[in-house]
């Protein structure tokens, strides 16, 4: 595949070629099982599963290098509509959604629902509102389409500028979750271990660009899937002697309501929208909503999610692939909160209660990583009461296997899960910041007359210095997985929902109007974020900032409406095209012959 586009016969053996992975994949794991019922050290499982998993990646980055701008940009938009849903799927499964979401679930209770259903419903409006009409402007970035759409280098710029804030808000979760990661299977300082992980991210990104993340992204959903769905199904299996956790963890919501009476553990998390003292707030229940609101719409605004829908061979292909990535998605998130049942079963019923001296290896292990689990013997007693240990929900689907006492290769096998959902969306991530910024910036802007050699050297040498301040900012530990990634949420959605959706679907937005609406939406969400998490300002309404988009999104809107009323509206030609790009089916456009105004 190296230095051309992917053959017609590797496209037609695809499912050959992965199903052979697939199993491969699986017989190294039993090999790895093997080798720990023989007495091979968990550290030296640990690094395995690491070396091979990353290792895996890395050829496939390799054999799929490019020196070719179309493929290094779009995957050659030769991707079929299944694999590039599942490429989706998997740029998708964030450490975020692997890591923590489960682990919001067992915190949270019904409230980390909010989670699920934001960014489940939000591929809806991608697929319903920007998926087919982005890939009939035939652009390669977000912001090329803003330039196309709108004219003139305002508008690239401004999207350049909410795409690097939360992409690279974004990837520094991902880092954060790697570091976590090999931190714990490795055994080395999480300091050192993001930049481990770092090096996985760019063997694959860098050499081949989104071609070669595509097919490593395939690759890593089958790897992240496996992962998460083997411990949950064999705990259903010892628990309620049923594998199927997705239909049986009801039984185990009956047994934490038991053990939590006999434990005495108030039961305030397992009501929908209560306060502290267990009581309906309405507070809780408007920021739940705000929170479901800002993840759909930051959802149809991630610029490296709309970037998959660029690499399909046609608009047909691009609603198809919509359908398989949520199906995809569906797979892991119809589990998590099954997940997060067995694991509060498994804690309840062989942690809380047992003496403190007494407490397994794993408590140990995992107090030294990121101070992420603390233990502390309050009122002296010697005897573990549940509000005496702190678990970061950051840990919870890590951690699982060794709580419930599985053999330590499951252990492995979900930190490679992990460790594949993480890096799969730190590429992603990086690629939309390296492409935005070699592409939009310093090929349409500053040297239109580049070489593709020098455009493919600019943007690797990019995202290289991108990925190296995304370690450096990870290692300060800035927020837990979960809210970072909310906050990217609602900064795209705050700067790049509207522009985009106006952009299609009105055609008398103008170019003046966009990038007001953008100035003021992005401002007012960064504005809000910034104050209330580093300088105390105060809420607004009590609404956290993890939804400080619900404050910019309805802003940019307003502003956008107004300001294109009052400014000429875009050209015959322009408002044309956009008619024709709404129209179902028909073959992908070319906007840069069109008069913007």
């Amino acid at each position: 595949m190296a230095g051309s586009g992917a053959s017609p016969s590797f496209i037609n053996n695809l499912g050959k070629i992965y199903g052979l992975y697939t199993g491969a994949f699986v017989g190294v794991t039993i090999v790895l099982g093997i080798m720990e019922q023989l007495g091979v050290p968990n550290e030296t499982i640990g690094i395995l599963f690491v070396a091979l998993t990353i290792g895996v990646y890395a050829l496939i980055g390799y054999i799929s290098r490019t020196a070719q701008v179309a493929e290094y940009y779009v995957a050659g938009r030769v991707v079929p509509a299944f694999y590039n849903g599942m490429a989706t799927g998997s740029d998708w499964m964030s450490a975020a959604s692997f890591i923590s979401m489960a682990g919001s679930l067992y915190l949270l209770g019904y409230g980390g629902l909010g989670f699920v259903l934001g960014w489940t419903g939000g591929y809806v409006l991608v697929a319903t509102l920007l998926a087919p009409y982005l890939r009939k402007f035939g652009q390669f970035t977000v912001p090329d389409f803003l330039g196309a759409r709108y004219g003139g280098h305002v508008p690239r710029v401004l999207g350049i500028i909410v795409l690097m804030s939360a992409s690279f808000t974004y990837v520094v979760a991902q880092v954060f979750g790697v570091g976590l990661i090999a931190s714990r299977l490795i055994g080395i300082p999480f300091d050192i271990a993001v930049y481990v992980g770092l090096l996985g991210i760019l063997v694959c990104s860098m050499l081949g660009g989104m071609r070669a993340v595509t097919w490593t992204q395939v690759a890593q959903y089958i790897i992240l899937i496996i992962a998460y769905l083997i411990p949950v199904v064999i705990l259903s299996a010892q628990k309620t002697g049923i594998p199927l956790p997705q239909l049986m963890y009801g039984r185990a919501l009956q047994e934490i309501a038991a053990l939590e009476g006999k434990l005495g553990i108030a039961r305030a998390h397992s009501a929908a929208f209560v306060d502290a003292t267990g009581k309906f707030s309405m507070n809780e229940m408007i920021n739940f909503l705000a929170l479901v609101f800002c993840l759909m719409i930051g959802t149809a605004s991630l610029p490296h999610i709309l970037m998959r829908y660029f690499t399909t061979p046609s608009v047909r292909e691009a609603r198809k692939s919509v359908g398989w990535s949520i199906f995809f998605i569906f797979l892991l998130y119809f589990t998590a909160p099954a997940y997060a049942a067995f694991a509060k079963w498994e804690v309840y019923s062989n942690v809380i209660g047992q003496p403190i001296a007494q407490l397994p290896a794993w408590v140990a292990k995992w107090s030294e990583v990121a101070g992420l689990l603390t233990v502390k013997d309050l009122n002296g007693d010697g005897i573990l009461q549940v509000g005496e240990i702190t678990l970061n929900n950051d840990i919870i689907v890590l951690a699982t296997p060794e709580i419930a006492g599985l053999p330590y290769v499951v252990s492995g096998l979900v930190a490679a899960g992990g460790l594949a959902a993480a890096l799969s969306t730190a590429d992603g991530l990086l690629l939309a910041i390296a492409n935005a910024l070699s592409h939009d910036v310093y090929y349409k802007m500053i040297n239109p007359q580049a070489s593709t050699k020098v455009r493919l050297i600019v943007a690797r040498v990019i995202l290289i210095g991108v990925a190296v301040a995304a370690a450096e900012v990870a290692k300060t530990k800035p927020a837990v997985i979960v809210s970072m990634v909310a906050w990217a949420f609602s900064l795209a959605a705050a700067g790049l929902f509207v522009p985009l959706v106006l952009g299609v679907w009105w055609k008398r937005t103008t170019s003046a109007g966009a990038c007001a609406g953008m100035i003021a939406g992005f401002g007012i969400c960064l504005f809000y974020l910034i104050g209330t998490q580093f300088y105390g300002m105060p809420l607004w309404w009590g609404i956290r900032n993890i939804s400080c988009g619900l404050f910019g999104l309805p802003v940019a809107f307003i502003v956008t409406v107004v300001v294109s009323l009052m400014t000429p509206a875009p050209s015959k030609e322009m408002q044309d095209f956009i008619d024709s790009i709404r129209v179902p089916g028909g073959k992908v456009k070319h906007v840069e012959a069109v008069k913007v105004e």
